[in-house]
């Protein structure tokens, strides 16, 4: 099992790999997250995913899961083309996973979006996830390697909630004038993963997200609920240019509620946490 881009999910999945005594390689690109995979009982590969050579990998009839991000300086992923050339030169795996983003997605208005639902991406993250899709799906076509697409919602776990910000007071949009959002946790997700390698069929593209849409001050408010915090304080839609960051801002000019029902339906999966309150009631 090949992990490319293994940082906090892909070191979750290599231990639960090797939990099954299965072996891992592990590929990271600074010496630190090395010897985090190393600790999860992987073996790790130092590189740059975007330019080093990748003959180490010996991709080969393996199967690899990619959860390396692109760079953030373009709307492409050349990170993605590049590795699809080295998988010409020394050789296909046997079953891509490929852990994208739903910001594919882009804004819908708060519809229901199931799988089917035309990608439109409004910002650059997005629209390097939906390069690297496209990209995929033509090595896939052109090579007859398997490949299954995982569109992720917000991942949330114990130890990666908001809480600096909750205490700061960092405000957040009014309730009412605040888009849908959506999550999964990331236990839940990692489980997703191990599944989809394991029977997805071939070509699938899955939504990943609990199915319980809710607005992003609503998660903050649920947080904050269960942490025992004070609310973070709301302000209407007009004023947050002033008082929230770029990156909030973006998530803010989309709204989109997405659908679980393939993934429930076609894996069989049975979400351990979910909803956001199952998934918080273990962290306090």
């Amino acid at each position: 099992m090949i992990i490319l881009g293994c940082g906090y999910i892909g070191q979750a999945l290599a231990q639960r790999y090797r939990a099954r005594g299965e072996p891992v390689l592990g590929v990271v690109r600074s010496a630190e997250r090395a010897t985090e995979v190393e600790r999860a009982g992987a073996r790790a590969l130092q590189r740059d995913l975007a330019q080093d050579d990748l003959a180490p990998l010996e991709p080969a009839g393996q199967q690899v899961f990619h959860l390396a991000p692109p760079p953030n300086d373009s709307d492409e992923d050349p990170l993605t083309a590049h590795l699809i050339d080295a998988f010409e030169r020394h050789g296909h795996p046997r079953r891509l996973v490929y852990i994208g983003t739903t910001g594919v997605y882009g804004d819908c208005g708060g519809a229901w979006v199931d799988e089917d639902w035309q990608p439109r991406p409004s910002v650059g993250r997005s629209r390097r996830r939906w390069d690297a899709e496209q990209r995929l799906r033509r090595w896939s076509q052109a090579s007859g390697a398997e490949l299954v697409i995982l569109r992720v919602a917000g991942i949330y776990a114990c130890d990666r909630l908001p809480l600096a910000r909750i205490r700061s007071a960092q405000p957040v949009v009014r309730a009412e004038e605040a888009p849908w959002s959506n999550r999964i946790h990331a236990e839940d997700l990692v489980t997703i993963c191990l599944a989809a390698m394991e029977r997805a069929p071939a070509g699938a593209v899955y939504n990943v997200c609990d199915g319980q849409p809710s607005t992003m001050t609503d998660y903050f408010c649920q947080v904050a609920d269960a942490a025992g915090l004070p609310r973070p304080p709301q302000i209407p839609l007009a004023e947050a240019d002033g008082q929230l960051s770029a990156g909030m801002l973006s998530y803010l000019k989309e709204s989109r509620r997405l659908s679980n029902r393939r993934l429930l339906d076609e894996l069989g999966v049975s979400l351990r946490f979910p909803d956001l309150a199952t998934g918080l009631a273990p962290c306090f």
